[in-house]
């Protein structure tokens, strides 16, 4: 075990770590995607990028996020094809938005968001990204409150606090983004996988 690393429910957790954008994320997803879409197939409407390692230039943890968008979450006929690729069905999280997956230990650190297709979770993560993606003077506010939120909570202990502690801002963000929206008609484009 590494000595920053700390054990949490019998799990292990890693402390929060910002780090500057690198280029690899978009290969890294277009690994994952392709896989995903090859074993999914038409289950998965959608595959796309998103979270903060989807928006060039902006500072990251560097964990890939993947939205998957379905028809509906039952039945999970998604759940066997997902376990046979290395990815685990997280029950325990507590957004009934979204199916949550996370990988088996000893892969490459991924968060995948299963959302039904044209609810408002999916809709707000999409557009939420096509917004910062536009507009770089919000991302340097984002990655500042990061920041700050990552030095304050650095500990895996209080990590729910830093998830919490984003809150205002991406609300700030996402009231921008919604006035955004109107003026150019935002609608989600293609899929990215």
């Amino acid at each position: 075990m590494k000595p920053t690393q700390i054990i949490l429910g019998g799990t292990m957790a890693e402390p929060i770590i910002i780090v500057p954008y690198d280029e690899r994320w978009k290969e890294e997803f277009h690994k994952i995607g392709s896989l995903l879409r090859k074993t999914l197939g038409s289950l998965a409407i959608r595959i796309d990028h998103i979270g903060s390692t989807a928006i060039e230039g902006l500072d990251a943890k560097p964990i890939i996020d993947i939205q998957i968008s379905v028809e509906s979450h039952e039945p999970m006929s998604y759940k066997p094809l997902m376990e046979s690729i290395g990815y685990l069905y997280r029950n325990d999280n507590s957004d009934k938005t979204k199916r949550y997956f996370r990988e088996f230990a000893e892969m490459k650190r991924t968060h995948i968001h299963i959302r039904e297709r044209g609810s408002w979770s999916e809709q707000f993560t999409l557009l939420f990204r096509d917004f910062l993606r536009e507009h770089e003077e919000y991302c340097r506010l984002y990655a500042e409150e990061k920041y700050i939120l990552m030095n304050r909570y650095k500990q895996a202990q209080v990590r729910h606090l830093y998830v919490e502690g984003k809150d205002p801002i991406i609300w700030k963000i996402m009231y921008e983004a919604s006035r955004w929206s109107q003026r150019v008609g935002w609608k989600p484009g293609k899929t990215d996988i």
